[in-house]
């Protein structure tokens, strides 16, 4: 049974799953979806092609899912998608895609999204994220799981992060960030592996030490960037954390932060 207090506007279209509860003075547009037991607090704004997954939480003054902040938008059909368990903070804006960049935003399950932060339009934040406060991604950005986002951070747009990488307090992101490591700075730099998160992420001391051979080749070795790939695909098989790192890096079209 649903819980909607009476100050609270909940369009006629809007469907609410088992359990949701609707604070004093939330809005709720038509097209949106909400999860069995996710909470919009009061004053929260949900609006958009909007789907939210279960024991999610919108809090106050929250805007999530309307129109993104780009001149080429014409109004046509676009969406976010939160998943899971997924925590918006205070005053955080989350925008919903453009048709040049797939249509679509997206949220990750059991996500942080912190007081006041901004993400922008289709960027893809996969779960178990932690995005502290005011931090701030430009449109097209990717952030993948497990990754945290120091406070007052800024991500340029069509950048990346890999998973269980940490992003500094006040860094400002212009490259994508290669998987499971530490960038700091204005512009953003590496300063090392987050050992960190991968032990809280279940990593054991073969898998740590896999990469963090593979991190000395790549990133503290003399050798160019082309050549120390090749070695490490040459000389450490078996390791899908280091296939990751390596396929990462070739893939990357803005460089990495070194």
């Amino acid at each position: 049974m649903t819980d909607i207090h009476p100050t609270a506007i909940v369009s006629p279209g809007a469907e609410l799953g088992a359990g949701v509860r609707v604070g004093p003075y939330a809005i709720v547009g038509p097209h949106v979806r909400i999860g069995d037991g996710t909470v919009i607090h009061g004053h929260a704004v949900v609006d958009g092609w909007t789907e939210i997954g279960r024991n999610a939480q919108i809090f106050p003054f929250a805007s999530v899912g309307l129109p993104p902040q780009d001149l080429k938008y014409k109004g046509e059909k676009s969406t976010l998608t939160i998943g899971d368990g997924t925590i918006i903070r205070e005053t955080a804006t989350l925008h919903s895609g453009t048709a040049g960049g797939g249509g679509s935003t997206t949220v990750g399950s059991n996500t942080l999204i912190m007081v006041g932060v901004h993400i922008a339009h289709d960027c893809h934040i996969g779960s178990r994220v932690i995005m502290a406060n005011a931090t701030h991604l430009g449109g097209h950005v990717t952030i993948e799981d497990a990754a945290v986002i120091g406070a007052l951070s800024a991500i340029h747009q069509f950048s990346k992060v890999g998973p269980i990488a940490m992003i500094g307090g006040g860094s400002m992101v212009t490259r994508d960030v290669a998987p499971y490591c530490t960038v700091t700075g204005d512009r953003a730099r590496l300063v090392g592996l987050n050992r960190i998160g991968m032990e809280r992420n279940g990593f054991d001391e073969v898998r740590i030490d896999a990469v963090k051979r593979a991190f000395r080749l790549i990133f503290r070795s003399k050798l160019l960037l082309k050549e120390a790939l090749a070695r490490v695909e040459r000389e450490m098989t078996g390791s899908p954390e280091v296939d990751r790192m390596v396929k990462f890096i070739r893939d990357s079209e803005r460089g990495i932060c070194r």
